[in-house]
């Protein structure tokens, strides 16, 4: 492999203009093929195989009219009359019916008036509103859906001007009116102040490393350019596949993240090799022929980590994984054939526009003396407390994770400064926290041949699910009967929806409780009335929904790290390196995990009040993290066998590792902090938490794993580390990950000046 990606390095170099002239061409070529054909992104979210899909399903049977639970846009306005008042005085009265008539002067409100009614309960995808009072008179709501498909075709200027209505209300007649609903929901997309946040830390980070603004601009322009172009591929991809509007997210983050990281890697590498020879095209061909080796296996197990999403079996995390696969390919692609066109076509100026002089101290052998071979010696000084330490720290941070609590958020867990919070405690105040996450039951009754018995067999089906623990009420609030000119039902229908309200609030263990024990007795009540029930809504679907990504859980790390390990006792041909590097890895996650427990969900530090932890994190983290893990892993350790396979004792390798590498990860690694920790800036509490996870574990696995962990067992194991049975290195092929097999003195040795360096 080295030779050939030497061959491509070098001629990359060479034909510069040919290769830039390429690459722009398939841009011209994508960005038309996207404007001519693309269409516009779906947001449509099933989940094959789950209950309350299946149930939901039965329910678009038999109520055609009724829409899906996450197409639900509709907003429940909360109204509170002052401390001692009550709704129906008629200063209120006139302030409610003048917020009545301005609803549906929003933009995408659509024509229907919301209504203030007396007590009714309100079923999830009911086709019409039904809003309710407290017994008290004190707090009322109103409901309406806004005009759109679903919550994603919102703007935000409609939701502000919702909210301003109501701050309005407030303020001129005393009442308190907030709002809350899946029409509440939208937001704007984060990342656009992360990711600026990000480039401009990276930049920084890049001039320091590089001392050139030249240098430090060549990763960040690869990294947009390959960004870009995977972005207008999925764009693309719509004319023949629904893609959901999610699905570039974590494309264009993980894109920025590794095409900023595989050039980086390259880009020092060939600096380092311009100390060996004149011959840039030589030194081109040899960085691409090396760190773009290492390039290519980092890309690998990251393409692995992210194409694995499809084991979970949930379709948006399976287009969202293979649309970053394919953006990293691109990102890869462009490390190793543009960056050396870029080289090509700046030449000498390269490293010019210097801010800072690169003149590295030197031992009495001519080899660089840096910081990474400081830090490496200090490591080598007492190996086995390093290890200790690392194991019991990061084994303290992961404690918590035993308390974890997965759920969906939901309104009654946003912040507390938030309109949905506030409509949400209120709602709980009046009506009991289990008003906000009811259960629906869908009654089948198309079996039953008469009327009477089908009747009986609704209110048999309300009466069992009304006993069962922790419900406080059980309503049938909708048949599917046919109507007469009256609109009066000429029968009974043959389709029934039961709203099941529980005392507990959505994320609480004793809604999930109840519904296991619906589900439970679900076959019985059905061989007792003759009907089909299933049950379905919000809530049950997020539950299903957490469910799937727990049980798919362990079969993805099997799959991830599995084919991991074969991939680097491939690149490394040894068993205990890739077992290091895994188990490190598993520390840092649960490490990782347990921070973020401790502080987002038990509320520790009083940063953030406490909830419960995403569903997807978990997973979520996982996949994107260990792709991270395992390129500094590559990249540090590749350096190391380098120097071992080229003469070195195993202590001197680890050294002349972190003497070649250690300033790349460390200039990576922070970089990629920077990207992620600008998320904590966004309001959503889940975006807030994932930012934070995604920077903590880069802390954990690249400056406490990779740099503390990794060399101390390796200076412990000794030349044990690059064991390998000889039955399995007779079958493995040789990729030369290391360029064992490259002339590296086929040019003439010289080392240039700083001068020379900087072509002046």
């Amino acid at each position: 492999m080295a030779r050939l990606l030497y061959r491509i390095g070098s001629t990359a170099y060479r034909r510069w203009p040919f290769f830039i002239a390429g690459w722009l061409l398939l841009a011209v070529i994508v960005g038309s093929l996207a404007a001519a054909f693309s269409k516009p992104m779906s947001d449509e979210f099933t989940i094959p195989g789950i209950p309350s899909e299946k149930a939901a399903d039965i329910q678009k049977e038999l109520f055609p009219q009724s829409g899906d639970a996450f197409d639900d846009a509709t907003v429940t306005i909360v109204v509170a009359a002052p401390k001692g008042h009550t709704l129906d005085e008629p200063a209120y009265q006139s302030a409610i019916d003048g917020l009545i008539k301005a609803v549906p002067s929003l933009p995408q409100a659509g024509d229907e008036n919301p209504g203030l009614v007396p007590p009714a309960p309100a079923p999830e995808g009911a086709p019409a509103a039904f809003s309710t009072l407290s017994e008290d008179g004190t707090v009322g709501t109103l409901s309406f859906e806004w005009d759109v498909d679903s919550p994603a075709d919102l703007k935000v200027a409609t939701v502000e001007d919702l909210e301003k209505l109501l701050d309005k209300t407030t303020d001129e007649t005393g009442l308190v009116a907030e709002a809350n609903g899946p029409g509440m929901a939208v937001m704007t997309p984060p990342g656009g102040t992360a990711e600026l946040f990000g480039l401009l830390i990276a930049l920084v980070v890049l001039v320091l490393t590089f001392g050139s603004l030249i240098a430090a601009g060549m990763p960040l322009i690869n990294a947009i350019f390959g960004v870009g172009l995977g972005m207008t591929g999925i764009t693309a991809m719509t004319a023949l596949m629904n893609i959901g509007s999610s699905t570039p997210m974590l494309a264009t983050m993980i894109g920025l993240a590794v095409g900023i990281d595989y050039t980086l890697f390259i880009l020092a590498r060939y600096r380092t090799e311009l100390h060996h020879t004149k011959d840039r095209a030589h030194a081109a061909g040899i960085a691409v022929g090396t760190a773009g080796s290492a390039v290519v296996f980092a890309g690998l197990t990251v393409l692995i980590a992210l194409s694995a999403l499809a084991v979970v079996r949930i379709p948006f995390l399976t287009a969202m994984g293979l649309a970053a696969a394919a953006t990293v390919f691109i990102a890869v692609l462009v490390a190793l054939t543009l960056l050396p066109a870029l080289l090509g076509l700046t030449k000498s100026w390269a490293f010019r526009g210097q801010v800072r002089k690169y003149n590295p101290k030197r031992d009495e052998h001519g080899r660089i003396h840096n910081n990474g071979v400081r830090w490496a010696k200090l490591i080598a000084r007492a190996p086995v407390a390093w290890v200790l330490g690392v194991v019991i720290l990061l084994g303290a941070l992961a404690a918590p994770i035993s308390q974890m609590y997965l759920a969906f958020p939901t309104d009654s867990t946003a912040a507390p400064d938030t309109t949905q919070r506030k409509a949400s405690d209120l709602i709980t105040d009046a009506f009991g926290p289990g008003r906000e996450g009811p259960l629906l039951l869908v009654v089948d009754g198309r079996k039953i041949a008469d009327d009477a018995q089908r009747q009986k067999a609704f209110d048999d089906v309300t009466a069992w699910a009304a006993g069962q623990d922790d419900v406080k009420s059980a309503d049938l609030v909708i048949t599917n009967a046919p109507t007469g000119d009256d609109g009066q039902p000429t029968g009974t229908g043959t389709g029934a929806m039961i709203q099941v309200t529980p005392s507990s609030g959505p994320d609480e263990p004793e809604t999930l409780d109840l519904l296991d024990a619906l589900r439970d007795g679900q076959s019985g009540i059905e061989r007792s009335t003759g009907t089909v029930v299933g049950v379905t809504g919000l809530t049950a679907i997020t539950t299903d929904v957490s469910d799937r990504l727990n049980g798919a859980l362990p079969i993805y790390l099997a799959v991830v790290i599995g084919l991991a390990f074969i991939l680097l006792v491939l690149v490394f041909r040894s068993i205990l390196v890739p077992l290091t590097a895994t188990l490190g890895f598993l520390l840092s996650v649960l490490a990782t995990l347990g921070a973020t427990v401790a502080i987002f969900q038990e509320g520790a530090l009083g940063l953030f009040e406490g909830q419960p932890i995403v569903s997807f994190m978990p997973i979520f983290l996982i996949g994107v993290v260990f792709g991270l893990a395992m390129d500094y892993q590559v990249f540090l350790v590749t350096r190391m066998r380098e120097a071992h396979v080229h003469g070195l004792p195993m202590h001197e390798a680890v050294v002349d590792g972190f003497r070649n590498s250690a300033r790349v990860v460390t200039a990576a690694a922070s970089i990629m902090i920077a990207v992620f920790s600008g998320f904590i800036l966004e309001d959503d509490a889940v975006v807030k938490s994932m930012g934070f996870a995604l920077a903590a574990s880069i802390i954990f696995d690249a400056f406490i794993v990779r740099m503390i962990l990794i060399p101390a067992v390796l200076y412990l194991l000794g030349d044990k580390a690059w064991w390998l049975p000889a039955w399995l290195d007779r079958i493995l092929p040789n990729v030369d990950v290391e360029g064992e097999s490259l002339e590296r003195d086929s040019a003439p040795v010289h080392v240039e000046t700083e001068r020379e360096l900087a072509g002046v």
